[in-house]
C-alpha cells in the first residue's frame, strides 16, 4: 500500500509540504454498517428523552361521575378526564426513557477509522505544523482556513495546550473544535474538511477510555452553544486575550 499522506501547512498558510498518516487509522478499507449503527447510536444518546403526557389517574379532575348512568339518552361516562374526553388523560402516550444504546468500544474505533478513512480518500485530511499565535485572533483563523482551501464545514482538532488558536477558531460558525480523544464518528461525518496539528494527527483514533456523552454534541447554530468548543489553557485564561 503506497503511504498515505496529507498536505503540511504552516500557521499562516503556506505549504510546507507533506506528512505521512497512520494507515491503521486513515488507510483502512471503511465499515459502513459499523459507521451506521454508531452514529445512530451517538445520535440516540444525544436525544432528551423527557417527553411526557399525563395520564388520566394524573389529571386534575373527573372525582365524581358526571351524569348518572341511565334516564337522559346520553353515553354512560365515568369521569371527564377519560381519554375520550376534551383535556382528558392520553392513553399510550411518551413517558421519560433513555435512547442511549450500548456501544462497544471497539466498534466506536472502528467507526471513527472508517470515517477518518473516508475523508483521507477524498483528500479531505490537512494538519498544520504548529500554532504559533502569540494572541488570538479570528482574521488568523479565517486567513489560514482560505489559505488551505478548506470551504463548508470543518473539524479543527486541538490539543488543550492550543487555547490562542482554540479562541481564534471558536466564532467561526461552521468550524467545530475538538480535542483528539473526543473527536467522534458523526464529528467527521459532519465535517467537509478536517484539520489537525502535527501533535495531535499522531494521537486520533487511539485506544482510550473514552466515552460518548451529550457534552460531544455540538449544535449547528453557533449561538446555540455559545459558538463552539473552547480549549482554554491555564496561561490562556489567565491573560484574557481578545478576539477580532
Amino acid at each position: 500500500m503506497a503511504d498515505l499522506k496529507a498536505p503540511l501547512f504552516k500557521a499562516d498558510g503556506k505549504a510546507s509540504g507533506d506528512v505521512k498518516l497512520d494507515a491503521e487509522v486513515f488507510g483502512i478499507e471503511p465499515n459502513m454498517d459499523v459507521l451506521h449503527q454508531v452514529v445512530t447510536a451517538q445520535l440516540a444518546a444525544a436525544r432528551a428523552g423527557t417527553a411526557k403526557t399525563k395520564t388520566r389517574s394524573e389529571v386534575r379532575g373527573g372525582g365524581r361521575k358526571p351524569w348518572r348512568q341511565k334516564g337522559l339518552g346520553r353515553a354512560r361516562h365515568g369521569s371527564i378526564r377519560s381519554p375520550i374526553w376534551v383535556g382528558g388523560g392520553v392513553a399510550h402516550g411518551p413517558q421519560p426513557r433513555d435512547y442511549s444504546q450500548r456501544t462497544p468500544k471497539k466498534m466506536k474505533r472502528l467507526a471513527l477509522h472508517s470515517a477518518l478513512s473516508a475523508r483521507a480518500s477524498e483528500e479531505a485530511v490537512k494538519v498544520v505544523d504548529e500554532f504559533d499565535w502569540s494572541a488570538p485572533k479570528t482574521k488568523q483563523a479565517v486567513g489560514l482556513l482560505a489559505a488551505m482551501d478548506s470551504p463548508g464545514k470543518t473539524v479543527v482538532v486541538l490539543s488543550a495546550l492550543d487555547g490562542a488558536a482554540a479562541k481564534s477558531f471558536r466564532n467561526l460558525p461552521d468550524v467545530r473544535l475538538v480535542e483528539p480523544g473526543h473527536l467522534t464518528a458523526y464529528d467527521v461525518l459532519w465535517s467537509d474538511q478536517i484539520v489537525f496539528t502535527s501533535h495531535t494527527v499522531g494521537s486520533v483514533g487511539r485506544a482510550s477510555s473514552y466515552e460518548v456523552s451529550e457534552s460531544d454534541f455540538v449544535k449547528d447554530d453557533a449561538s446555540a452553544d455559545g459558538g463552539g468548543n473552547d480549549f482554554d489553557s491555564v496561561e490562556d485564561r489567565a491573560d484574557g486575550g481578545e478576539e477580532e
